[in-house]
C-alpha cells in the first residue's frame, strides 16, 4: 500500500486576490488558477503530490443566528446535498496571530461521503475530511472561508490508522490539521479595499 506524505516539508507566503490577503501554504501545493479558471471569490490550491486542496473563499456574511450557526451554514452549503449526511466532529472558537483577538474566528472537523459527481470515478475517495476556517469580518459583513478538503482515497492511507470516534486522525487529517494551523497564524488581510461594498 502508497501513502502519500504527510508532512508538508516547508510553507511559502502565497499572495491571494492580487496580494490583498497573503498566508503560509505549504511548498507542495500549487495554483490551480493557473491550470483552469476559478471563480473571482475563489483561491484554490492543490497539493502536486497527493490529492489535498485548500480553497479560500470571500463571502457575504450569513446573517443567521450565531456564528457557529453560520459556521455550520457554510459546511452545508459545501457539502453537495446528494453526497449522504457529513459528520461534525468538533467545532471551537479560534485565534488568528495576524488579526488580532477581535477577529471571531471558528473552526470545523468533520467528515463527508464523496459527492455524485466522484462516484465511480477512479481515485473516488472512501471519505473527505473537511477542516474549515470561518473568519467573520462584522465591518465589512463579509466572511473568509478556508477550506482544507482531504480525500481519503484507497491505497493513500491506512484505514487502521484512522478512528475519528476515539480521536485518531490518521497522517492525512494531521497534516490538513497542521495546513490550517499555520494558515490561522499567518493570514493577513493587507488591501482592505477588497472589501469596498458598492
Amino acid at each position: 500500500m502508497t501513502t502519500t506524505t504527510t508532512t508538508p516539508q516547508s510553507y511559502l507566503p502565497a499572495s491571494l486576490y492580487g496580494g490583498a490577503i497573503t498566508c503560509l501554504l505549504p511548498s507542495t501545493f500549487t495554483d490551480v488558477s493557473d491550470l483552469r479558471q476559478v471563480p473571482d471569490n475563489q483561491e484554490v490550491y492543490l497539493d502536486k503530490d497527493g490529492f489535498t486542496s485548500i480553497v479560500v473563499e470571500i463571502l457575504e456574511r450569513v446573517e443567521r443566528g450565531s456564528d457557529r450557526e453560520a459556521l455550520e451554514w457554510h459546511l452545508k452549503d459545501l457539502v453537495e446535498e446528494d453526497a449522504g449526511e457529513s459528520k461534525v466532529w468538533g467545532m471551537s472558537e479560534a485565534r488568528m496571530g495576524k488579526m488580532g483577538d477581535t477577529t471571531p474566528a471558528y473552526t470545523l472537523l468533520a467528515t463527508s461521503p464523496p459527492g455524485a459527481k466522484q462516484r465511480g470515478r477512479a481515485n473516488e475517495p472512501a471519505f473527505i475530511g473537511i477542516l474549515l476556517l470561518l473568519v467573520r469580518l462584522v465591518e465589512q459583513k463579509t466572511d473568509i472561508l478556508v477550506a482544507v478538503n482531504v480525500p481519503h482515497i484507497t491505497g493513500n492511507y491506512e484505514p487502521g490508522d484512522v478512528d475519528l470516534e476515539k480521536g485518531r486522525w490518521g497522517g492525512l487529517l494531521e497534516m490538513g490539521l497542521q495546513i490550517r494551523e499555520k494558515v490561522m497564524a499567518s493570514l493577513e488581510v493587507r488591501d482592505w479595499g477588497l472589501f469596498v461594498q458598492e
